[in-house]
């Protein structure tokens, strides 16, 4: 095979080992989201809550919003936003922009970025650095274990103890969060105390990707493998080529915080003889792998079987559903790019 100016490589024979500053110097708004600015996001006049998320947005960043947000006064008691929606209806794009605008030390990660932070340095640690900065950005936000429950708590107090503000989106209101994942009734306090730390504003609307989240994507065959590969390489990109269960393995090897370390320099990804899923702690690592793959719009394709069709229906009905959903409309976004 001519590679030409491009390169195979696999991603099981790359050791990811950022520094804690390269870490860090993660926490920014995604590749896809680093023009989003309040002016560009165009909001659906069908759907007048997208009107009215752009307007609480701007009043989060202004000023004058800052003074006593943290003080004792019943009149504001909020540490931070909380934008709530479905798909695709440009909740990063307000989450990024709100970063955008903000001026002060700043961090913006999804949920996983800051658990995975706590776990790559331990709790006091990840406080200490995550103290430097004056706003955090969350996106995805999502209790899905106990753990992660009290840990996040936790966070958010000493935090917002320390006049720390917060901007989060989700999919899931903060007085859902861990529903059908977890007794959540049993973590009823930390839930609701977390809930009460946000204002929550709704955006309603449409997928603006028009990506289905049910959405079917077809394998390659050996012949259409080889030409797609060609043709990259021709365009002088580096193509990473791995076995779906090796690629599995190896990610449970890697800590999620190296995730994007992993796939620093690659510009496209082949998954052979993808299955469908029946570790579910396999396929919660996949959806996170799928995250930082969208975030740096890495295209993705496959052989054995599509990759929308690796998480069987018992995971798509159970209390993950949400999760796989997103992977799912986001595989489908980078299998159509590929």
């Amino acid at each position: 095979m001519s590679t030409n100016s491009g390169a195979v490589c696999s991603l099981v024979e790359i050791q990811p080992n950022p520094s804690l500053d390269e870490v860090l110097s993660q926490l920014v708004p995604p590749r896809e989201f680093t023009k989003a600015r309040f002016e560009n996001y165009l909001p659906n006049q069908d759907f007048p809550s997208q009107a009215a998320a752009v307007a609480a947005a701007k009043e989060f960043v202004k000023p004058s919003a800052l003074k006593g947000l943290f003080s004792r006064s019943k009149a504001q008691t909020f540490a931070g936003i909380y934008l709530d929606g479905g798909f695709g209806v440009g909740k990063t794009h307000l989450l990024a922009a709100i970063w955008h605008d903000y001026k002060g030390p700043k961090a913006f990660g999804s949920f996983l970025a800051y658990t995975s932070l706590i776990g790559l340095l331990g709790f006091a640690d990840a406080l200490k650095q995550l103290s430097e900065y004056q706003l955090l950005c969350i996106d995805e936000f999502e209790l899905d274990d106990p753990g992660d429950t009290m840990l996040m708590s936790r966070l958010l107090s000493e935090l917002g103890a320390k006049g720390i503000r917060f901007a989060a989106t989700s999919n899931t209101p903060p007085n859902a969060l861990g529903q059908g994942r977890f007794a959540a009734k049993d973590f009823a306090r930390e839930i609701s105390a977390m809930a009460d730390r946000f204002q929550i504003v709704s955006v309603d609307g449409e997928d603006y990707r028009h990506r289905p989240i049910d959405g079917h994507t077809k394998p390659l065959d050996q012949e259409q493998l080889t030409q797609a590969i060609e043709e990259k390489l021709a365009q002088g990109n580096q193509v990473a080529v791995d076995d779906f269960d090796a690629l599995l393995a190896h990610l449970a090897k890697v800590h999620p915080s190296k995730f994007l370390k992993l796939i620093d320099g690659i510009d496209a990804l082949v998954l052979t003889s993808a299955r469908v899923l029946t570790d579910q702690s396999a396929a919660l690592r996949l959806v996170s792998f799928v995250d930082r793959l969208y975030e740096s719009q890495v295209p993705l394709s496959s052989t054995g079987i599509g990759l929308t069709e690796v998480f069987s229906t018992e995971y798509l009905s159970g209390g993950y559903k949400k999760k796989y959903l997103r992977a799912i409309s986001r595989i489908g976004s980078l299998t159509s790019s590929f």
